[in-house]
């Protein structure tokens, strides 16, 4: 008998598992692929409005002041003609830049190291839990809630020549009246004056919230080892504020650099341009003289010097700061 063919394999038919398991491992990439998309537009609608905040309120008017910038304007402040950089070359060869540049600087030598010393020695006199610390916290951070026009105004009270209360009590130890505001040798002091006073408030709440985020153990410790306070401050306290004390530095060059609304209430710039900082003759160059093209030119020159101090400050103090 003949051996019969071998039968032939049964074929195996399809059940389905295969295209149910790709529609099932398809799913989940299409769901998370929704998710992602929907997660990214979340994202651009809450950052949409700060977006365009920042496009109203810094993109355009930066763009603008360099449109200005390379242009002249008439007497009305429109603009007339493209000159490209003759506003910078302008700016530069005027008598009164200098000036201000100078007035700027010893503005900012005279109010931040000084604004910074007090805020420190306050901020750590008042860390202490000595009975009665609540009610210097709260003077000392009193400035803070007074604006730069108020503030302005009760000092001109106080640097009256004949009803001021700093004459009335320089001629009760029998010195004679100092002319604060109208002789150009104190016109600048006076307004720095002010200013620490104004910036005290902001940088005490500051450097008393960085150092009461030290922890209490580490001031146990020293007190143990035999640590003095004046050797504590410098050796802890100090190192270890060390980030927030360099914000506050940066910030108050910055705030130095802004300063306006004091000159503009208590001087004008003067007396002899002597308090004629660099943003009160970009003001008047632009508001009140209607040079557009060269208050803008001051502008971006403003910015760069600002960028440049504050990289100078990170590439060179930030090394000194000790982040935990």
């Amino acid at each position: 008998m003949k051996n019969s063919p071998p039968l032939p394999l049964e074929q195996k038919r399809p059940t389905g598992r295969g295209t149910r398991a790709a529609g099932i491992s398809g799913e989940p990439s299409k769901a998370a692929s929704l998710g992602r998309w929907r997660e990214g537009a979340l994202a651009v609608a809450f950052i949409a409005p700060a977006l365009l905040l920042f496009g109203i309120f810094l993109f355009y008017p930066l763009a603008q002041s360099v449109y200005l910038s390379l242009h002249s304007t008439n007497p009305r402040g429109q603009v007339a003609n493209f000159v490209g950089l003759a506003n910078f070359r302008n700016l530069f060869q005027s008598p009164g830049f200098p000036n201000s540049l100078m007035v700027t600087l010893k503005f900012i030598l005279l109010t931040v190291p000084a604004s910074l010393a007090f805020a420190l020695v306050f901020a750590a006199v008042c860390r202490s839990r000595i009975r009665g610390m609540r009610l210097f916290r709260f003077v000392f951070a009193l400035p803070i809630a007074v604006s730069v026009s108020t503030g302005s105004i009760m000092w001109m009270v106080l640097f009256h020549p004949t009803l001021g209360t700093l004459n009335y009590l320089l001629g009760k130890i029998g010195l004679t009246p100092v002319q604060w505001l109208t002789d150009p040798n104190m016109a600048l002091l006076s307004i720095s004056l002010m200013t620490v006073w104004m910036n005290v408030g902001f940088l005490f709440i500051l450097l008393l919230g960085g150092m009461q985020g030290v922890p209490e153990e580490i001031y146990e410790s020293a007190k143990i080892d035999g640590s003095g306070p004046v050797r504590t401050f410098w050796r802890l306290t100090l190192p270890l504020v060390s980030p927030t004390l360099f914000f506050a530095s940066v910030t108050s060059v910055i705030g130095a650099f802004q300063a306006f609304g004091q000159i503009n209430i208590l001087t004008k710039g003067g007396p002899v341009n002597s308090t004629n900082v660099l943003v009160f003759k970009l003001y008047e160059d632009a508001f009140v003289n209607f040079r557009f093209g060269v208050g803008s030119a001051q502008a971006l020159v403003l910015f760069a010097i600002v960028l440049l101090i504050t990289v100078l400050q990170f590439v060179f103090a930030e090394r000194k700061v000790h982040y935990q």
